[in-house]
This record gives C-alpha cells, sequence and structure tokens, in this order.
C-alpha cells in the first residue's frame, strides 16, 4: 500500500497525518515544528510513502528545502487550493488540516507551488530591509516638514544635504520648537538610519554586479 502525509505547519508545532491509497488513516500525530521531528515520525513509512504535502506560508522555503535533505517526497501546495479544498470541513482544527492536506495529497487534485532558491530570499531580504530603512527615513523628514508648516515654516524645494542647516535657521527663534527639531534631525542623520541605508543600498548593486542574470537583461540595447 502507498501512503501519503500531510502537514499542518504552524510556528511551535506539526500536524502530521497519514492516510494510504485507500483513504485509511494510518497515522495522526503532531510533533515540533523541526524537520528531524517531522521525517522521524515519518520513518516508518519509507519507501511506501508517495508525497507529503504543506501549505505554502513563511516557513515554507526553510522546511521544503530540510525535509527534501531527509529524503522525503515533499510538496509545496499553493493557498489558494487548499483554502478551498478545506473549506467544506465541518471541524478547522490543526489535525483536521492535516487530514484534510493528506487526502489532496491523495487524490492529486492540487497545484504545486514554486520554491525560490536560497539565494533569491537573500536578495529579497536584502531589498525588503533597505526598503524598510529608507521609508523610516522619509518619514522622519516629512514628519520635520510637515510639522513646520502649523507655525507658517514652509521648507520648500531643499535638498537633502541641506535640509538641517534650513531647519535650524528656520526653528532658531524659538527654544522649545528648536529642541524638539534638534531631536528629529540627529535621529535622521544618526548612522542607524541613513548609513545603514546606504550600505545596503551599495550591497545591493555589488550583488546585482555578482548576478548573471541580472546582468544579462541590463546588455539588452
Amino acid at each position: 500500500m502507498e501512503y501519503f502525509a500531510g502537514l499542518d505547519v504552524s510556528i511551535d508545532e506539526t500536524a502530521i497525518c497519514v492516510v494510504g491509497d485507500d483513504g485509511s488513516v494510518a497515522l495522526e500525530t503532531a510533533v515540533d515544528t523541526d524537520p528531524r521531528q517531522i521525517a522521524d515520525a515519518l520513518r516508518l513509512y519509507t519507501g511506501r510513502l508517495r508525497r507529503v504535502g504543506h501549505e505554502a506560508g513563511s516557513l515554507s522555503p526553510w522546511l521544503h528545502t530540510e525535509l527534501q535533505q531527509q529524503g522525503l517526497p515533499v510538496v509545496c501546495l499553493e493557498t489558494r487550493h487548499v483554502r478551498a479544498a478545506l473549506s467544506a470541513q465541518r471541524n478547522k482544527t490543526d489535525a483536521a488540516d492535516a487530514l484534510g492536506i493528506a487526502h489532496i495529497m491523495r487524490t492529486g487534485w492540487f497545484r504545486q507551488a514554486h520554491i525560490k532558491s536560497e539565494s533569491c530570499y537573500r536578495i529579497r531580504l536584502l531589498l525588503v530591509q533597505r526598503r524598510n530603512l529608507k521609508r523610516k527615513f522619509l518619514d522622519i523628514e516629512n514628519a520635520i516638514r510637515h510639522s513646520l508648516k502649523v507655525f507658517g515654516i514652509r521648507l520648500g524645494k531643499v535638498g537633502r544635504g541641506a535640509m538641517e542647516k534650513a531647519v535650524r535657521t528656520a526653528v532658531a527663534g524659538d527654544a522649545m520648537t528648536a529642541g524638539l527639531m534638534d531631536c528629529m534631525l540627529r535621529a535622521r542623520s544618526g548612522p542607524s538610519i541613513w548609513c545603514c541605508t546606504s550600505w545596503l543600498s551599495r550591497s545591493r548593486c555589488a550583488t546585482s554586479c555578482a548576478a548573471a542574470s541580472w546582468r544579462s537583461p541590463a546588455s539588452v540595447p
């Protein structure tokens, strides 16, 4: 008899269900979300386990790769298809979801989600963190500009390098506002935001130049 497994993955715990090709339930258990523990729970069915399915999620890139290294025939499922299939279930529990995923594996009615390489996720991490830092930097600049409008101070088109001097000059006659703007300007110009953003930008450029797949589109006339 061939077997099919379904994994309902959460941050701390993973529900496991194994069904036979006739639909009978062979195993229902839960282990910590650790690839080795999951592989150990399925060790009894080695050689007869045809597919192991799990839903796409935040842990999928790591878990999918680790389970493949454990020798399991793992399949990552598109979230929309899994949600549509499991919506007909009466009970919404981790064990019931694992059972539903196992039956999806058994019937073969699923669409496989693509798992990108680790290098792709590293590049994505670099771009996302650069975007987050740049947004914080721009939020501080915009907060300075908008807060000064209450007092009729309009900075206008001031470059990034000249902004600090323009702000300090504009609030020089008001001790309270000058103190508040000093805090905001120090946060803006401190090494914790802009310097880190610049470093991430340089890292992005270095990564782009090193990747052959990125250089090819840039060479198109």
